[in-house]
């Protein structure tokens, strides 16, 4: 949100959107810090799928955003992500939760129903299980048949997630920037997507 702020030539108008009451009085204070902008900046709580998705409802022509998605998790739901493309008019940079959805994908591909409903809306459909799961067959040394599930890594996720944006968007950056905890794991994934067909080209090269 700082950044945000400091962004010169600033934004005409700047919307943040926090569900937590604590988090949005920090929002406030950070405002107070910036006076001359007062008029342009709108803080509001509530729940950002939600949110997100009545502003996508409004006509966006002649209009145009940037969007910024910080989940701390797995929130977003994909029909939100859905309504920012549909606007033809916001760009996207969006954290998706890689370490989030790995851990939720079971070594044995046995997954609780509460996770399996979580990853469908975070994903938007239900054939993940057969892109991150595979079958693999072998014979033992008495020819026995055996069948073993193999979990897929997050750069199978990565693609996948990479493809279901460039399903919607008018551009989707190739190369997006892996975060990752003290121990090198991968926590989110920083993806830049291009809303509007014709201008998508040069945020796309920024990005």
């Amino acid at each position: 949100a700082r950044v945000a702020l400091q962004c010169n030539p600033p934004f005409d108008s700047y919307v943040f959107i926090e569900k937590s009451q604590a988090r949005c009085q920090e929002l406030e204070r950070l405002v107070s810090g910036f006076p001359q902008m007062a008029k342009k900046i709108s803080i509001q709580r509530g729940d950002a799928n939600k949110q997100i998705q009545i502003m996508c409802e409004k006509n966006w022509k002649g209009h145009r955003a940037v969007l910024f998605l910080d989940p701390y998790g797995t929130q977003v739901r994909w029909k939100t992500i859905e309504a920012i493309a549909a606007t033809k008019a916001i760009d996207l940079w969006v954290l998706f939760p890689l370490g989030g959805v790995n851990r939720m994908l079971t070594q044995s591909g046995d997954i609780p129903p509460e996770w399996r409903q979580c990853l469908d809306e975070l994903l938007g459909t239900t054939d993940w299980y057969d892109e991150f799961y595979r079958i693999e067959s072998s014979s033992t040394l008495f020819e026995e048949h055996v069948e073993r599930v193999v979990k897929s890594g997050t750069k199978v996720i990565s693609d996948y997630f990479l493809r279901r944006l460039r399903g919607c968007f008018a551009g989707v950056a190739p190369n997006p920037a892996v975060l990752r905890n003290s121990r090198n794991s991968p926590l989110y994934l920083f993806c830049f997507a291009a809303g509007n067909p014709k201008g998508a080209p040069i945020p796309m090269d920024i990005a």
